[in-house]
């Protein structure tokens, strides 16, 4: 069985689990932050992932946000598995949340898909063929002033620590583009950026299962990917910008002049 065909699988089957319990969450527990949220859901939906992808390629390694790494068979392949990307919106029954499934060897990203379940949209990629919503190609925006541009992002769990300087970036973005939206799932932002409804996307704080099929969605729409001083990024970078490539060297300079700004409460 082909990588992207186990991935895309392995992710509609947790997805249709997902999208059953919408709106029955009994138990919600804490990571390290009160606001970073952990249901049943999000752990079952990856023992869901992890079974089927294992069946497929028993040989691969696998990195997941619930239960970390599993590193010991020393394979070049390694399965990066976000089971829930949205879980605070998904816990409060807001239909905003996806899975996310991404392959790398070495520490390149060479398939990846992300499934909104809600909407039954299920966005694919593979290293040098291109990006595709439900079958269809995908190619970013063609937006080229800022101005006019629709931006998205969102805020780390340790937010009123400010870090990285995430509030003066959000004030700067806002004062400069058409519009800043925050979605609440990570994925789902590159998806978009990979669709042309985004036309760039930047957060820091970020994890590698959060970064690693938008990731590639992107770069194989025609996107670009970097961190904010437009340096290459990959997986492991938890500082990230992606844009439809137009827009993306005015993105940094704002990026960078907001560390020169001062937010006070």
């Amino acid at each position: 069985m082909e990588y992207l065909q186990s991935a895309e699988k392995a992710a509609r089957e947790a997805g249709k689990y997902i999208l059953s319990n919408l709106g029955k969450v009994k138990q919600i527990s804490f990571k390290s932050l009160q606001s970073n949220l952990v249901t049943e859901v999000d752990k079952k939906s990856e023992e869901i992932i992890i079974e089927a992808l294992q069946k497929d390629f028993p040989d691969f390694d696998i990195l997941a946000e619930e239960s970390g790494a599993s590193s010991t068979k020393n394979s070049e392949y390694m399965w990066v598995i976000d089971p829930l990307d949205g879980t605070t919106n998904f816990a409060h029954g807001l239909p905003i949340f996806s899975v996310s499934i991404g392959l790398i060897k070495g520490n390149e990203v060479i398939a990846g898909v992300v499934y909104d379940p809600t909407r039954d949209q299920m966005f694919t990629a593979e290293k040098g063929k291109g990006a595709f919503l439900n079958g269809k190609k995908l190619t970013v925006s063609k937006t080229k002033d800022i101005k006019k541009a629709l931006l998205v992002t969102g805020f780390p769990y340790n937010v009123e620590e400010n870090p990285d300087h995430c509030f003066e970036r959000f004030v700067i973005m806002t004062m400069n583009s058409r519009a800043v939206r925050r979605l609440g799932s990570a994925t789902l932002d590159f998806a978009y950026v990979a669709a042309g409804i985004f036309d760039g996307f930047w957060e820091v704080k970020l994890n590698p299962w959060d970064i690693a099929a938008g990731l590639l969605l992107v770069k194989e729409a025609g996107g670009k990917i970097t961190n904010f001083k437009g340096e290459e990024s990959d997986i492991f970078n938890p500082q990230i910008l992606a844009s439809n490539g137009h827009i993306h060297d005015v993105m940094i300079e704002l990026l960078e002049k907001a560390e020169q700004m001062e937010f006070s409460l």
